[in-house]
């Protein structure tokens, strides 16, 4: 995180957290510059950990004392929670709610920030706005639903997002075409509870329906990306766009969190160890360059050494590639934290093996691709991404070209091109159509950053 420019933005935004937490940073800076906003730098803070509170206060001291002059309002879903606690702060200018902070209003000169938030329970029905944001200039991303109906023991954010709400399909499908009709050549749909999309519009479309008629309406898309989903929750219509659509791309991030039985009935999740594996078999079955990745905690209440090993297992069970660990972080007011805990030093080695697991599992995948002509979205910073999201090195490409490349090897992290192997590169204008997009955000983001 770097605050050294000479001649900072009007308007700055510093995200810690999810993927829809960095979308609607995007939203919040377009809203407050749009109302004229000048020296005001907002805090979008994250409550999934007590880390990622920690973090948001440190750097809301931190910048205070590097732009003394700065006004800094605090956002997100840890300012939602304990808002008294962030305004209590005296480098904290003002509180804006999770429900709100995508409203243009909000950001009015004339408003004054308080320390109170509205209640996320009666957030409106559907987000006032499509959220939408930027990644290295290549990417889009969706925010089509926010909030969550379910109750995790371990999760505070559906206090911080309230219900479940989803974003009518008409303005997705709106949001899509403007977005391909600037350049963008992927889009990435992403929200708290992404396949609960719909449950709240009535006789809505479900995900899967969603997808197929994103697809289906913009033909000039080439790729369509799901972010974070849980697998018990997957229509049978997405299972068959996998399996028919090749521009939905054969890459999947699980919510799966463990691989033992009864810690996920602990965390009151909704799907077994064998619902996740066959899952992920079925889904291989019907696209067999599908790559999985998942969030998993080390660590649980009560998790004892066979519990863990189940976890460990579901690793090759499943056939993860890519692994997102998180040590078990107790949050007040949820049913875990009052749970027999484990002993932090059990939390952080059994942390440490997961993560080995999932350097192995990926090291596997990256000596699979060796050989292989692979189709790449080049990004900046000398990096592409293949269609499962694995990432790629590639130098002196300029960024959201759509190349195929063979692949020579890899680092243990990324996948290596071969020299001169750079074929069928897409010459098309994309830096004419880059220009048209609004200027790139000024975000930060955080380690957190999921």
């Amino acid at each position: 995180m770097s605050h050294n420019e000479p001649q900072p933005r009007d308007v700055e935004v510093l995200t810690f957290g999810c993927r829809l937490n960095l979308v609607e940073s995007e939203a919040i800076r377009r809203a407050a510059l749009a109302q004229g906003r000048t020296n005001l730098i907002v805090i979008n803070t994250c409550a999934v950990t007590a880390e990622a509170v920690r973090q948001s206060r440190q750097a809301i001291r931190r910048i205070k004392r590097e732009r003394p002059g700065a006004e800094i309002v605090v956002t997100g879903c840890a300012a939602q929670i304990n808002p008294l606690e962030f305004g209590a702060m005296p480098e904290v200018d003002g509180i804006i709610g999770n429900a709100e902070k995508a409203d243009p209003s909000s950001w009015a000169k004339e408003r004054r920030h308080g320390t109170e938030v509205p209640d996320i329970f009666s957030a409106p029905p559907a987000p006032r706005t499509l959220p939408e944001g930027i990644e290295d200039r290549t990417r889009a991303f969706l925010a089509v639903q926010t909030g969550c109906d379910h109750r995790c023991t371990f999760c505070i954010i559906p206090f911080a997002r309230g219900p479940s709400r989803s974003v009518p399909p008409s303005e997705v499908l709106e949001g899509v075409a403007r977005l391909v009709g600037t350049g963008f050549k992927e889009i990435v749909l992403t929200g708290v509870d992404l396949t609960s999309y719909g449950s709240d519009l009535g006789d809505g479309p479900e995900l899967g329906t969603l997808v197929r008629s994103i697809l289906r309406s913009t033909p000039r898309l080439e790729r369509l990306r799901l972010s974070s989903i849980d697998c018990i929750e997957a229509d049978a219509e997405l299972f068959d766009a996998f399996a028919d659509e090749p521009r939905l791309m054969p890459h999947l991030h699980l919510s799966l969190q463990s691989g033992d039985d009864l810690v996920l009935k602990r965390m009151k999740r909704r799907h077994s160890r064998r619902d996740a594996i066959e899952f992920c078999q079925e889904l291989r079955r019907r696209r067999p360059d599908i790559v999985f990745g998942a969030d998993v905690i080390a660590g649980f209440p009560t998790e004892s050494e066979v519990m863990f090993e189940n976890t460990h297992s579901i690793v090759e069970d499943c056939g993860l590639t890519h692994l997102h660990v998180f040590p078990f972080s107790a949050r007040p007011g949820t049913p875990a934290a009052k749970m027999p805990p484990v002993a932090p030093e059990i939390i952080r080695e059994r942390a440490k093996r997961l993560r080995i697991a999932g350097e192995a599992a990926l090291r596997a995948h990256l000596c699979a691709q060796t050989g292989k002509v692979l189709r790449v979205l080049t990004e900046r910073g000398g990096i592409g991404r293949t269609e499962d999201f694995t990432r790629v090195r590639i130098s002196d490409t300029p960024p959201s070209r759509m190349i195929d490349v063979t692949i020579a090897g890899n680092d243990g992290k990324l996948l290596e091109v071969a020299a001169k192997s750079i074929l069928n590169a897409d010459q098309s204008n994309t830096e004419d159509a880059i220009l048209v997009k609004p200027p790139e955000p000024a975000w930060h983001n955080s380690p957190l950053l999921a």
